[in-house]
């Protein structure tokens, strides 16, 4: 019979230090790095909104992490200051480059470098797929993503869940993951082993046809 250990606040956060190095989307000499019981504080600035984003992958990516409280800042260099309109422009035109974003359904509100997005798509991952697009952009500070998923299909919560159930056993493999649905809501619950296997989960659920929401309460264990 084996066993798990548990790793020690020190040990995750050496290795998150480290997986802050290694990727080179992220500037880890402005990211200190704090732990407490598996919970991983991030705590500095960036000088874009994709590296805030490319730090907390990070240390999703490292074993033994429970959960993460991002609270870096983002701090936009002078020739990285964009006016609102400029932004604006650029947001919708990644938007309509997008083909699999119904771009003609969304709308665009830009203030102070903060992107908020609002409008009606037919799946959740046209949803999640907006707002990756926007991440990337440079100088925006953050994203707020209103849209919102009104699905064509009437949903099958049979199906919905049979589908869903399939694709997880497909994809990373666990039946410890368990799913019910109700109405168009998929509700996500068990044990993952990784906050990879969380965002897999979660993207399943989103990709099934008739879904318009997901709530997530999975568990990253061991």
């Amino acid at each position: 019979m084996t066993t798990t250990a548990v790793r020690t606040d020190a040990q995750i956060q050496r290795d998150v230090l480290e997986e802050l190095a290694w990727d080179p989307r992220v500037q880890p000499q402005e990211i200190g790095v704090s732990v407490h019981d598996g919970v991983v504080t991030l705590t500095g600035w960036v000088d874009d909104y994709a590296r805030k984003w490319a730090a907390q992958r990070c240390a999703q990516r490292v074993r033994g992490v429970r959960a993460i409280a991002d609270e870096l800042e983002v701090r936009l260099l002078g020739e990285e200051l964009y006016t609102d309109g400029e932004m604006a422009i650029a947001v919708s035109r990644a938007l309509e480059w997008d083909s699999f974003v119904p771009a003609e359904r969304l709308d665009v509100t830009v203030s102070n470098g903060w992107v908020m997005l609002r409008g009606e798509v037919e799946f959740g991952w046209q949803r999640r797929t907006a707002e990756s697009e926007v991440r990337r952009l440079r100088g925006v500070r953050g994203v707020t993503n209103l849209i919102e998923v009104r699905p064509a299909a009437r949903p099958d919560g049979d199906r919905i869940r049979r589908d869903v159930q399939r694709a997880l056993l497909r994809g990373i493999g666990t039946e410890r993951v368990t799913v019910e649905v109700d109405g168009d809501t998929v509700i996500l619950g068990g044990v993952v082993r990784s906050w990879w296997e969380r965002d897999q989960a979660e993207r399943v659920a989103w990709s099934a046809d008739g879904v318009r929401a997901v709530r997530d309460r999975l568990l990253v264990g061991g």
